[in-house]
């Protein structure tokens, strides 16, 4: 699919960030609709069918939480990018546990959001199934064989730290919050420390510089990030 035939709908209450989007986007060839409220953001939804939503929490009347909830209640499963403060921490990952795929935080540049909306769309429009073998510059997985290797050096992982490798190779790209990880690894509410612990041995036999990760970035009260190089 190419950008001209990608449908984005913003939904943004403040006419700035709505025309930087709009020429912004217009001008990689996404076409671009605008809503500054939930109400036509629902009314648009149901017209164009769009193929992602650019949504701001801060909306006025129903909030961009409750929009995002009424959405995924009815099936609506398009990617949503969320646009926030940057010190919303906590409304984002309130965000992204209600189904949204991806944010950016203002002011943000626009290769980082087209960035996002390229991960985002690449996700939906993936065939179903799982690549043999992901590969992100030096580091290689091997899904089926669960064979990880850097530089072509195969890496002995314990069973918890690849679980929480496969699960950010198979969402690539994505920031994933620290309560799905633990969810999906552990199945309750394991506390976020012993995520981290695991993280760090993950990155000490990955990394080149684990104080400094090439691939697994954390997103600050969030979650983590495998890079794709």
């Amino acid at each position: 699919m190419t950008n001209s035939n990608v449908r984005i709908l913003v939904v943004d209450d403040e006419p700035p960030i709505r025309k930087l989007l709009r020429v912004g986007l217009g001008s990689q060839g996404y076409s671009v609709s605008e809503a500054p409220n939930a109400k036509v953001a629902i009314e648009l939804m149901e017209q164009e069918k769009p193929d992602l939503v650019l949504l701001d929490l801060g909306l006025p009347g129903m909030g961009g939480h409750d929009l995002l909830r009424k959405w995924r209640d009815e099936g609506v499963d398009i990617p949503v990018v969320i646009l926030s403060s940057r010190t919303d921490e906590a409304g984002i990952v309130n965000a992204l546990e209600l189904g949204a795929d991806d944010y950016v935080t203002k002011p943000f540049g626009m290769n980082e959001l087209v960035a996002r909306i390229r991960v985002a769309l690449r996700h939906k429009f993936q065939q179903q199934g799982e690549k043999p073998v992901f590969q992100s510059g030096d580091l290689s997985v091997d899904l089926v064989k669960r064979i990880v290797k850097v530089e072509g050096k195969e890496i002995k992982l314990s069973p918890k730290e690849y679980d929480i490798l496969r699960i950010l190779v198979q969402h690539a790209g994505k920031v994933l919050t620290h309560h799905f990880i633990l969810k999906q690894i552990w199945g309750d509410s394991t506390d976020v420390q012993y995520l981290r612990v695991y993280v760090r041995q993950l990155r000490q036999k990955i990394e080149k510089t684990p104080d400094q990760p090439r691939y697994i970035t954390t997103e600050t009260g969030v979650g983590y990030r495998l890079r794709v190089e």
